[in-house]
């Protein structure tokens, strides 16, 4: 009987390590859809509310909803678009301070589970799989930022 060949998994490379394209079209579909959740932190609304010129706790009145012990922000009834997707342009009103969430799309763990969920990504979003090709390093350092 020949030995059985044993694997390493931290040696294994993930499906995407050759890299994968992404180039925002700013197109808002990222931020409506199906309800959801856009996660806070402290910093991250304090940094909204500063670029609104508002106290962090009116922002949180306006714009935020608790989730048990979490903070989200709304959405709009019906639509669910985000609360800071501007319906005209399709534009984020905030998007310089934007939440971390925001920022590390379309690298989430959920879109990088397989090939599979990456095309889904690729179909839902149009500047998935399009654009610059990010390395395996940036990939895994956006997906480390928030898990979603």
């Amino acid at each position: 009987m020949g030995k059985a060949k044993s694997t390493n998994k931290s040696n294994e490379q993930p499906w995407f390590a050759d890299g994968l394209k992404f180039k925002c079209t700013g197109c808002g579909d990222c931020c409506t859809g199906s309800p959801g959740y856009v996660w806070l932190n402290q910093a991250e609304i304090d940094a909204m509310a500063g670029e609104l010129e508002l106290s962090p706790k009116e922002f949180e009145r306006r714009y935020v909803r608790n989730i048990g012990i979490r903070r989200s922000l709304k959405e709009l009834p019906v639509s669910y678009d985000c609360v800071f997707l501007d319906a005209e342009t399709r534009k984020c009103e905030v998007y310089a301070t934007r939440p971390r969430q925001c920022r590390t799309w379309p690298f989430w763990d959920s879109n990088l589970k397989s090939p599979e969920t990456w095309q889904e990504t690729c179909e839902a979003c149009p500047g998935a799989g399009k654009g610059k090709l990010y390395s395996l390093e940036h990939i895994q350092s956006e997906a480390a930022v928030v898990h979603v």
